[in-house]
């Protein structure tokens, strides 16, 4: 088995030329830290074509922008359920279609992965016939409860609506840090800009001014010399003017 490495900067030739014969294309939704959204559907008809599993790891997008795992051709999907989705952590989503649960096995066995699981006397080991396959022990019952009031919250509001809110807010973080002389480690777009922005100024130690921040009331996080901002739809644009106003 060999892994081709690929970049968020590399165009859709590039990685169609990489799913040809490819067994599996894995990549995020929204890259960690410069916040890089990646054109899925364009690139789940790119693995449709090619018989090429798509693997998609949303966590730093599924609550923020919708996915429709169908129109994109996804084969199967991971996300945490903190972050974006507002839920515990310690508990996640795992979406695998239906098509590909025959190709994927269980990485171990327990008592509910199985097809009897409620009969406690049976020897039977063959799978349950959907999803609950990959569920093979007690669950986290607090951490799914709490995950689901976060869905059925972000459903009431409406991911559809969220997504222009998060757009929004995060643009004006980045136009609001390069007013004050920031370096943005990417540049924004309405088709690959995400509700994640990160920047630094050279003098600026990172840290030192999340530390800033925090003792201003801010949330941000240093991460490898740049300051990352991620603020969710219900944060105020009040709220990124007086941020902003902090920066030195």
């Amino acid at each position: 088995m060999s892994v081709t490495w690929l970049s968020v900067n590399d165009p859709l030739d590039r990685i169609a030329e990489a799913a040809r014969g490819a067994r599996l294309l894995s990549i995020s939704f929204v890259q960690f830290l410069s916040g890089y959204r990646a054109p899925i559907q364009e690139i789940g008809e790119i693995c449709h074509r090619n018989h090429c599993i798509y693997m998609v790891d949303a966590i730093q997008g599924m609550g923020a922008f919708p996915i429709d795992v169908r129109a994109c051709h996804i084969d199967t999907l991971a996300a945490d359920g903190h972050k974006w989705m507002m839920g515990p952590e310690g508990c996640g989503i795992l979406y695998i279609s239906e098509a590909l649960q025959d190709q994927v096995d269980p990485v171990e066995f327990g008592w509910t992965n199985v097809a009897g699981y409620n009969d406690y006397a049976s020897r039977d080991m063959a799978l349950r016939p959907d999803a609950g396959r990959y569920e093979c022990g007690t669950l986290n019952t607090i951490g799914i409860y709490g995950l689901r009031a976060a869905i059925e919250f972000l459903l009431e509001v409406d991911p559809g609506e969220i997504a222009p809110v998060v757009q929004n807010l995060a643009d004006r973080i980045a136009e609001g840090v390069q007013a004050k002389g920031y370096e943005l480690l990417i540049p924004r777009t309405p088709e690959t800009g995400a509700g994640i922005v990160s920047f630094r100024k050279a003098g600026i130690d990172a840290v030192e001014l999340v530390s800033r921040l925090k003792r201003a009331g801010i949330s941000a996080a240093p991460r490898a010399g740049w300051v990352r901002t991620s603020p969710h739809f219900y944060i105020p644009p009040s709220d990124i003017e007086r941020f902003l106003a902090e920066l030195p």
